[in-house]
């Protein structure tokens, strides 16, 4: 039987393991395609899995399936997310990666244990020449290229350079325990960073009222925050180096959504916000 697995826990926080070895139903919870979720008791871990069919394709809203049973499992446990995507082929395969990787399985759990990540969006107006950037198409010669050239290097650190000084500012402002920044720009020409912060949990209602604060003050922006979640970045960090084997998307299956290495976007998040 193959095994869908969604993220692993610790096993005292879920007092289904306390008297079985076996796999034991998570009452009211289903996960992708529907199936039943299962506690999977593995030492002093519990890896939450469901049943899976090898052949059906991995839709979007199996990727939400996915955040969402994470999400609730986050309520009860530390966890950390595996990939969306995952497959363990049999018993065998789930219990040997899990053995080969439990060193550093715990660590990780102990390290962030009690934390969660919160994730601030911010729409910045760019003022960085979409003109220039129109000429730089149209003239491909001679000086007026080479001064676009330059021109456009120019635009590019000032657009740097603000997006690190707003980043800066998040960092003074909300003072989280780890930080993961991106910066991209839009079609409309604005400039969004993706903050995502770590921070203790008692302190989630504290960095609510911060963000009311400072989206109120913070005119020339626009922003959005969601939270809390898994520490799904963090985690990605922690585990770069394992390798946990998984049964890679059979031939003909849809394209799963973009991941992380630990985890799920932002885009699949916003969207189990919804549900949870």
């Amino acid at each position: 039987m193959a095994w869908y697995a969604y993220c692993i826990g610790e096993k005292q926080a879920f007092p289904e393991l306390a008297r079985h070895r076996k796999p034991v139903p998570l009452e009211s919870v289903h996960g992708v395609s529907g199936n039943q979720v299962f506690l999977y008791p593995a030492s002093d871990l519990a890896i939450i899995v469901s049943e899976h069919n090898q052949a059906e394709a991995l839709s979007q809203k199996a990727g939400v399936d996915h955040a969402r049973v994470i999400a609730d499992c986050f309520q009860h446990s530390t966890v950390l997310p595996f990939r969306f995507g995952t497959v363990f082929n049999d018993d065998e395969s789930l219990r040997k990666s899990i053995r080969s990787n439990q060193r550093q399985f715990i660590g990780n759990i102990d390290k962030l244990r009690g934390k969660t990540e919160m994730h601030l969006k911010i729409f910045v107006d760019d003022c960085c020449g979409r003109e220039i950037e129109r000429t730089l198409s149209a003239e491909r010669v001679g000086r007026e290229y080479l001064t676009n050239l330059r021109e456009t290097a120019t635009r590019q650190r000032e657009r740097q350079t603000r997006a690190r000084a707003v980043s800066f500012q998040m960092h003074r402002l909300f003072m989280p325990l780890d930080e993961e920044v991106s910066c991209r720009l839009t079609e409309s020409g604005k400039m969004v960073l993706d903050i995502s912060h770590l921070i203790d949990r008692k302190y989630v209602e504290r960095y609510q009222n911060k963000f009311a604060t400072t989206s109120a003050m913070m005119r020339d922006c626009h922003m959005q925050v969601s939270g809390p979640w898994p520490p799904y970045h963090f985690v990605h960090r922690l585990t770069r180096g394992a390798h946990v084997p998984a049964q890679p998307a059979a031939a003909g299956q849809a394209p799963a959504p973009e991941v992380v290495a630990a985890g799920i976007p932002v885009s699949l998040q916003e969207q189990v916000a919804v549900l949870v």
